[in-house]
């Protein structure tokens, strides 16, 4: 082994093979997560790991796939160079990596982590090990290619090169490694996912796409919101529209929102026109107009998070929590769903996963007390949403504005 790759520790090698599977620049249908282990201020005893090394793994969670936690989880279209066969059926797949770097001891572990990713193929499409690229012998590449395992080579520049490729398998998905390809997919919370906080401003951005005219200025002319680009993207996070290289489309619920609207007003410019009536309103939607609060409400309980967030406070309140909290509530939710509960609400920047997680993966109650800990879309405009159509008893808030062991996350109607 050159002096090189033995002085690369598993921190490092790790990044620099998220780097190459899942590069910054591509921002479709990708979103991967390193392991909670890799959080903490340092790797061997005594060795740090450095600050750029953690802030290129971050963001962190403990995601169990197959039979444990990989280094890292994620989900990607992958280079056909990275693969031995094209991927399998038009989803992105869910990709396994384990990484090995030189120990105390001076050696590389390399078999042992070709072994923990093949025990991942329970779960994933694909996996890999991730090592020092002068570590590599015969007898791995033997047993990788056995084991439908891919190798990539790790070399002290940061160049990775796959030594072996895998083949992609199909195989079941549990909820853990579900959460993660929720998070991949054009629905999964991202930072700007929900830019606005009133469900009207969503619903009016498919009528105004319809109508004739431009949609900008229709949706300025009958006050129904002015951020346009916002309106668009919740949209599309909502499963109203889509957008492509083509521009923007409805999608079958969208198209349903545009015959409602005919339906009630004869013409979609005509049901626009009934914005103009709400604007500025601080009413709960759901009171002031309870026919589009009922639409608003369809949408709104079609999008994935929303429907395993009320089934468990539904749980929650049989259980005796009535009025639970936003902590209680995520310490819930991580007990029965830990990584939907922290890839929804906890922020996927280095700080907050690395002060919230232990290395095992255990939530710290501490930063769940700080607003500044939670990703705003989820807090704020997502709760006012479900406050605005009538699933939750109040509206969301700002983080910066938050006090999460005051902040009330209650169904307006339990079973």
């Amino acid at each position: 082994m050159s002096m090189s790759s033995a002085a690369l520790p598993e921190p490092q090698v790790l990044a620099h093979a998220k780097r190459r599977l899942f590069p910054e620049d591509d921002q479709s249908e990708t979103y991967a997560v390193v392991d909670t282990q890799f959080a903490g201020g340092e790797w061997l005893a005594g060795q740090p790991i450095d600050e750029a090394v953690r802030e290129a793994l971050a963001p962190f969670n403990h995601v169990r796939v197959g039979s444990g936690y990989p280094d890292l989880v994620g989900v990607r279209a992958l280079e056909s160079d990275l693969l031995a066969v094209e991927r399998l059926g038009e989803d992105p797949p869910l990709v396994a990596v384990e990484a090995k770097g030189v120990t105390e001891h001076g050696g590389v572990d390399t078999q042992r982590g070709i072994v923990q990713a093949y025990d991942r193929l329970g779960e994933a499409n694909a996996a890999y090990v991730a090592v020092p690229a002068a570590a590599v012998t015969g007898a791995d590449r033997t047993l990788a290619r056995e084991l439908n395992v891919g190798v990539l080579g790790v070399d002290a520049s940061g160049r990775v090169d796959p030594v072996e490729t895998p083949r992609v398998v199909g195989n079941r998905s549990s909820p853990e490694a579900t959460a993660i390809r929720y998070q991949a997919s054009a629905q999964g919370v991202a930072d700007k996912s929900f830019g606005l906080n009133h469900p009207k401003n969503y619903l009016g951005y498919p009528l105004a796409h319809y109508a004739d005219g431009s949609t900008e200025q229709l949706l300025a002319d009958n006050e129904v919101v002015r951020a346009v680009d916002d309106a668009r993207r919740g949209a599309a996070f909502l499963g109203l529209v889509t957008e492509g290289a083509a521009g923007v489309d409805l999608t079958p619920l969208g198209r349903e929102v545009v015959r409602f609207a005919k339906a009630r007003y004869g013409s979609v410019e005509r049901a626009l026109a009934e914005f103009q009536s709400w604007y500025r309103s601080s009413r709960c939607f759901y009171d002031l107009a309870p026919d589009w609060a009922d639409l608003a409400r369809r949408v709104v309980f079609a999008y994935p998070a929303t429907r395993l967030l009320v089934e468990e406070l539904q749980t929650m309140h049989d259980d005796g929590f009535e009025r639970p909290t936003l902590v209680e509530l995520v310490r819930y939710l991580h007990e029965v769903h830990p990584t939907f509960a922290v890839e929804v609400f906890l922020r996927g920047d280095e700080d907050v996963r690395s002060r919230a997680l232990t290395a095992e993966g255990d939530l710290r109650t501490g930063p769940l007390r700080e607003g500044r800990s939670y990703h705003a879309p989820t807090v704020f405009q997502l709760k006012a949403m479900l406050y605005h159509t009538g699933i939750l008893t109040e509206r969301g808030a700002e983080p910066s504005n938050l006090d999460p062991t005051a902040d009330v996350w209650a169904l307006r109607e339990r079973v």
